[in-house]
This record gives C-alpha cells, sequence and structure tokens, in this order.
C-alpha cells in the first residue's frame, strides 16, 4: 500500500471520527438548546435550517430534486420517522434526564433495527454474533431504564421511555430509507428535512408561540451548532462515507460515537453517571459494536 493510499484511509478515518463527534455532540446541543428554547421549536429550527443548507449543498453540486407527488410523499414519510417524532421526543425527554443517558439509550438504533428486519422484513440473517449484539444492547437499556424505574416513577422514567421510543422510530426509518435507492443519497436527507420542518414549524406555532420565548444565547448558539455541525455537515461527512468506506464501513460511528458523546457531555455540562449506567454504557457499546463490525473485521478494528 503506497503513501497516496495510507494518506486516504487516514483522512476517511479522521472523518469517520469527526461523524462520532458531531453526532455524539448532539446530545449535549440539545441539552443546552432545550434550557431556554421549547423542545417542538427547537427541533422545528434545527430541521429549516439544515435543510436549506442541504438544498445549498445539492444546488452547488449540481444534483437537482425531485420533483414528483410521491417522492416527496415518501419524502414526508422518512421525515416523520427520521426527524419529526424521534427529534421532538429526544429534545423533550432530554429536559428530564442528562445528555450522557440519552446518547447511551439512542445509540441502540441498529439493536432496534435488527430485531425489526429479523420480525418484519427478514431481510438479514440471523447470527449467533447479532443475537448476543441484540441480548447484551437490550440488557444495557434495561440496566439503565429498569434501575431508574424502581427509583423514580416521574419524569425521569417517562423521559427515558421517549428516547427509546425515538430510537425505535430510527430503526424504523433505516428500514424505510432503503426504498430511495436510485436517488443521490443528499436528496432524501435533504427532502426528509425540509418536509420535517413544514411539519414542525406550524405545530410550534401552535403548541408553543415561540414568539413568546426569550432564549439565552447558550440555547441560540447551541441550537445552530446543532442545525449547521451536527444535522448538515453530518449528513454531508455520512455521504461521503457511504462512498468511500461503504454503509457497513460508516456504521462504525454507531458504537465511536457513544463514549464520545457521553465524553462530551461529562466534560462540557458537569454530568455524571452511576455505577448502574456505566455497566449499561459498557453493555450498548459492546452489543452495538457486535451488531455493526463485520466478523471479518473485528480483529482489523481491535487492532486500530
Amino acid at each position: 500500500m503506497d503513501i497516496r493510499q495510507d494518506t486516504n484511509i487516514a483522512v476517511e478515518l479522521a472523518l469517520l471520527v469527526a461523524l462520532a463527534t458531531l453526532w455524539g455532540g448532539s446530545y449535549t446541543f440539545i441539552k443546552l438548546g432545550v434550557a431556554t428554547i421549547p423542545p417542538i421549536t427547537l427541533i422545528a429550527a434545527r430541521t429549516a435550517i439544515a435543510g436549506l443548507l442541504l438544498l445549498l449543498v445539492m444546488w452547488v453540486r449540481g444534483i437537482r430534486m425531485p420533483t414528483d407527488a410521491a417522492t416527496w410523499q415518501r419524502f414526508a414519510f422518512q421525515a416523520v420517522l427520521n426527524s419529526v417524532i424521534p427529534w421532538t421526543l429526544i429534545a423533550w425527554g432530554e429536559r428530564h434526564v442528562d445528555a450522557a443517558l440519552a446518547t447511551i439509550l439512542n445509540s441502540a438504533g441498529p439493536i432496534f433495527t435488527f430485531l425489526l428486519t429479523a420480525i418484519v422484513t427478514r431481510h438479514e440473517a440471523t447470527t449467533p454474533r447479532k443475537l448476543f449484539g441484540v441480548v447484551a444492547g437490550m440488557a444495557g437499556i434495561l440496566l439503565i431504564v429498569g434501575v431508574d424505574a424502581v427509583h423514580d416513577i416521574g419524569g425521569g422514567i417517562v423521559a427515558e421511555a421517549a428516547i427509546v421510543a425515538a430510537t425505535i422510530c430510527y430503526a424504523c426509518a433505516a428500514i424505510f430509507g432503503r426504498s430511495f435507492k436510485g436517488l443521490d443519497p443528499m436528496a432524501p436527507a435533504a427532502g426528509s428535512l425540509l418536509t420535517g420542518a413544514a411539519v414542525l414549524i406550524p405545530a410550534s406555532l401552535v403548541v408553543e408561540q415561540p414568539w413568546m420565548v426569550t432564549p439565552s444565547l447558550s440555547s441560540v448558539l447551541a441550537l445552530l451548532a446543532l442545525a449547521v455541525f451536527s444535522t448538515a455537515a453530518a449528513f454531508a461527512i455520512y455521504f461521503r462515507l457511504i462512498q468511500t468506506l461503504g454503509s457497513v464501513g460508516t456504521t462504525a460511528q454507531a458504537y465511536l460515537r457513544v463514549p464520545i458523546g457521553v465524553a462530551i457531555s461529562v466534560a462540557f455540562l458537569g454530568e455524571t453517571l452511576s455505577r448502574t449506567a456505566w455497566i449499561g454504557l459498557a453493555c450498548v457499546v459492546l452489543g452495538v459494536a457486535a451488531m455493526t463490525i463485520p466478523a471479518g473485521r473485528r480483529a482489523s478494528a481491535r487492532a486500530s
């Protein structure tokens, strides 16, 4: 392998870590944002800003959005599963739970995706390693949510359940997203964000009256960072990695973003995890890694 190939691989791996950091940091941005911005309003602004930025990137690249109604109906359905419901649930949930816990609970998307495909679509083979990943990941979630359920029957357990529900929505979106083959990957991303904004903005106006809100500077900056970096820039990196590392290699961010996201929330928000949550974190990371690292590459992944 020559120096140029080594450099290319190093660049792609750096982008993979950057993607995991951007998505891992989104939970901290959300926590700061919902401190003074209502959750629906926060997510409406996030989808609108990110969708417009992606539309601008597509224009620069010369990519045209589809114009047929059927495709835009699919964009709208994808938006409901991938942004409108899950992002709103996470934003609401983070008013009651720490960003670190939200990161852990929301990282189990590959596990729920596998369960849904095994039960509904059955397009993936069931292997002992994947079953181990499911058991480990679900054990981690139950450790976190179950222990809190014993000690707190109030808002905390409901918020954690909402974040788990958001994760299930992501799993459904991942399965439905397979129907967009033939389109440039940025088209469904921009289309779903824009249609999501079209749903969320009226909902925000009716439910939360955002003109009455006085957000803090930190919340506004967190919103901008969430939209620009953790959404628009992250999607752009994601689509590049899909083309260079492939879909399997890109899924490595699923287990990278968990410890990164927890570290960011602990460092910048001063959050702490209970002993049970640390055990749950280890179980979830182990489970997601087992679900996403190809069997033939586990040794090289450990060595890197």
